[in-house]
């Protein structure tokens, strides 16, 4: 694992922490190391949930660092899109819950990054911002489709065409992130987000989430409706299934195998 991403587990609970300082810029190699991380944490039968933050106090992440891109290599940029291609979709297929804990500037793929996740906590200093056509280039890494998505064609707009940056009580009202903490305070939140989906069924949270995130496909109401039919029969052949009701009946708490 490459030290630009850092990995450290509580519990049910993994953190990572992007390391580039000083504004935690992603490169290929960072951008690889969270794809490979991911990957090991799907593996890892114990993790539940995933906290995303960045190193320091002031940058969450400002995204690419603009010089891989000033000699307008077109080889070098297939490459950097692919990297974040590839790193971003694996976020958004985290098995479990993934919280991006935004602890200051978001900036371009800093702020896709944090768009990846499931949930949004920022800090009351924040900023966030997609200012890729500003400098010529667009959002490649998920940007242009899935902040849309959360704040409507409108705000989206403004942020991408417009290149409006707004700060963290705007994002808050507009749906763009899901709570404003104060400074130094938003890992701490995630984390508590994360033990309340630690107390969930991983195999429950695992095919709720396919299933959210599925409306997004366009899917007509009754199609979403067979999927939920048909994945909460799934829930029955695993073991979790049967630890939850039991220990409910039984009045104690579950132990989750996420099997």
């Amino acid at each position: 694992m490459s030290e630009l991403i850092q990995l450290e587990k509580r519990g049910h609970t993994a953190i990572i922490t992007i390391n580039n300082p000083p504004a935690n810029t992603w490169t290929k190699a960072s951008l690889k190391a969270l794809e490979e991380t991911i990957e090991s944490l799907n593996a890892d039968r114990n993790i539940f949930a995933l906290v995303v933050t960045g190193q320091g106090e002031k940058f969450f992440s400002a995204g690419a660092d603009l010089k891989a891109f000033a000699d307008g290599d077109i080889g070098n940029a297939s490459v950097m899109a692919q990297a974040f291609g590839q790193a971003f979709d694996a976020l958004v297929r985290f098995r479990g819950v993934s919280i991006a804990a935004v602890n200051g500037y978001a900036m371009g793929g800093g702020l896709e990054c944090a768009l990846a996740c499931d949930i949004r906590i920022a800090e009351e200093h924040a900023q966030m911002a997609l200012p890729e056509a500003t400098v010529g280039l667009l959002p490649c890494a998920g940007g242009t489709q899935n902040l849309p998505w959360l704040v409507g064609e409108g705000w989206a707009k403004r942020m991408i065409l417009c290149g409006e940056r707004i700060k963290a009580d705007k994002a808050l009202s507009i749906g763009l992130v899901e709570e404003v903490v104060p400074q130094g305070a938003a890992l701490d939140k995630a984390l508590e987000l994360a033990e309340m989906a630690g107390k969930q069924s991983p195999s429950s949270v695992a095919r709720c989430k396919t299933l959210v995130m599925s409306a997004r496909d366009g899917r007509s109401h009754d199609d979403g409706w067979r999927m939920e039919r048909e994945l909460f029969i799934e829930l029955f052949s695993t073991e979790d299934q049967r630890e939850g009701v039991n220990a409910f009946l039984e009045k104690r708490p579950p132990e989750w195998k996420n099997r």
